[in-house]
Order: structure tokens, then C-alpha cells, then sequence
């Protein structure tokens, strides 16, 4: 019959929270996005679920709720909220 005893030593949970810590102190401590970019999804969100969302040049209403929040960001760096730049644009 195998052995199906877990071993004594619990090593790992430790190892694994010393990871956490330290890889927390390495990572940026502010805000990646303001107040006023979440409000602006938040209301694109809202038009998005009310059906009256459209999109931009071609005026479909907007079902996706990804599309939605694309959009709402969008609107904020129009704004010239703090929203990190759009990956899929060129910077020129």
C-alpha cells in the first residue's frame, strides 16, 4: 500500500510567504489609476448595462463589458486623468 502520510515538516507555506513580502516591497506603491478614472468606468459601465453605450464611429451599442471599460479609460486620458498609457497604441 502507498504511503499517503503527508510529511512532517511543513517547509513550504514559509518559503512561500517570504516570497509574498518580498515581492510586495518591490512593486510600486501608488495608484495606478485615480479616483476620476474609476468614476468614468464606473459610468461607462452604467450606460453599458442601461443600453445606451455606443461606440465611437460607428454608433453600435456596446454589449461587452470590456468594450465598456476601454471606452470609459478612453474618456479619462481625454481627461487627463492618471491612466497608464493604451498598450495596442503607438507611442509616436
Amino acid at each position: 500500500m502507498p504511503n499517503t502520510r503527508k510529511s512532517s515538516t511543513s517547509r513550504t507555506p514559509a518559503r512561500k510567504a517570504a516570497k509574498k513580502t518580498a515581492a510586495s516591497k518591490s512593486t510600486n506603491s501608488g495608484r495606478k489609476y485615480s479616483p476620476e478614472a474609476s468614476a468614468s468606468v464606473e459610468a461607462e459601465m452604467k450606460e453599458m448595462k442601461q443600453g445606451k453605450l455606443k461606440s465611437g464611429r460607428s454608433g453600435k451599442t456596446v454589449h461587452n463589458p470590456k468594450q465598456a471599460i476601454a471606452i470609459g479609460l478612453s474618456e479619462a486620458r481625454k481627461k487627463g486623468a492618471k491612466v497608464p498609457p493604451n498598450p495596442n497604441s503607438e507611442a509616436a
